[in-house]
């Protein structure tokens, strides 16, 4: 560039118009709340009218059902009535009771040992054990039902004596497997192949740490199982368990088709008479629901005990926890838990 050159001038950027609000009366777009106002807000809930519509057309429908159920003629509820405590129903329950109890106490025996078993270090242990839930889990329990109380065909007679010896005493089979011992192993095995993945599951949700750190201290196996292993897993087994238990009340109504005079097959033999199917299976119908709804809430007070300290839902109340599941009252129920 010459001297006789001029450098070209940047023109200054013009200045803002002025304005006539003064710059102290100038307020921030964003301004502060004061937390005074925030506490004192209202709140406002959330409106949810699917849930409110949804709620009202299950209402209509269960209303109707209600209303078709009680106006039925067909039904014949005075016939349900009057067989609802007859004699043959009243034994055909007790049959049903006394079968669950005593194949849940005797199968969850055999499903803790086939636990132990599946848990144990022994190679062989680990592979019968295995097999044994393999092969139940695999049958469907009819067909196990069917098998045992036609085993006579299979073995005439079952002997005790020397392995591939001479026999010591023999007894046959067609005399000895009779329907309810029958029905009495068959549902025993099945419950002793689902009760032992329950047993193994739960001891297996806990973390093995502490059970070293239990073995650090010094304290033995009995008791570190006893003490920390079991409380511990006990929150994962009861419910799983309590399922298992309603359901083989209901599956002890299997045990008809081989004429074992349960609750069913007891009704059965009523309306073989008198040709009142509906009205004796209604009769059946509700007393499985009375006993279900007596282990569930059983079964309910029991998880609230052991999973105390460990479910934040454990301290609340049945009929909280009942009020929090209805979609009517299901916002009472939500903002009762949160003000407790």
């Amino acid at each position: 560039m010459s001297r006789s050159e001029t450098p070209a001038r940047i023109p200054a950027p013009p200045e803002p118009p002025p304005s006539d609000t003064p710059k102290s009366d100038v307020q921030p777009a964003h301004h502060a709340v004061p937390d005074e106002q925030l506490l004192a807000a209202k709140l406002v809930p959330l409106r949810r009218p699917g849930q409110w519509v949804s709620a009202l057309v299950l209402l209509v429908l269960f209303a109707m059902f209600v209303h078709t159920v009680f106006t039925n003629s067909r039904f014949q509820w005075g016939t349900v009535g009057s067989f609802f405590l007859s004699g043959s129903i009243l034994r055909g329950l007790e049959l049903t009771l006394w079968l669950t109890a005593a194949v849940m106490a005797t199968g969850y025996v055999l499903g803790i040992g086939v636990a132990a078993m599946r848990l144990s270090r022994n190679p062989v242990l680990r592979t019968l054990s295995f097999g044994f839930v393999w092969l139940i889990r695999s049958v469907p329990i009819l067909v196990q039902l069917l098998f045992w109380y036609e085993l006579a065909s299979l073995y005439p007679q079952l002997s005790l004596g020397i392995p591939f010896g001479p026999e010591l005493a023999t007894v046959r089979t067609a005399h000895l497997f009779s329907g309810i011992l029958a029905a009495f192993i068959g549902l025993t095995l099945d419950v002793a192949a689902f009760s032992s993945e329950i047993v193994r599951g739960g001891i297996l949700s806990v973390e093995h740490g502490q059970t070293e750190a239990a073995q650090a201290l010094g304290l033995g196996n009995a008791r570190i199982f006893r003490r920390i292993v079991l409380p511990q897993a006990m929150p994962a087994i009861v419910p799983a368990s309590g399922n298992l238990l309603i359901g083989m009340l209901k599956a002890t109504s299997i045990v008809s088709v081989i004429a074992v005079q349960d609750l069913l097959y007891s009704s059965q033999l009523i309306y073989n008479q008198n040709f009142l199917i509906i009205p004796l299976l209604l009769v059946a119908t509700l007393w499985y629901v009375i006993l279900t709804t007596l282990l569930s809430i059983g079964q309910y007070f029991v998880e609230r005990h052991y999973a105390r300290g460990s479910n934040r839902r454990g301290g609340e109340g049945f009929w909280r926890v009942l009020r929090g599941n209805i979609p009517l009252l299901g916002r009472t129920g939500r903002g009762a838990a949160v003000l407790s």
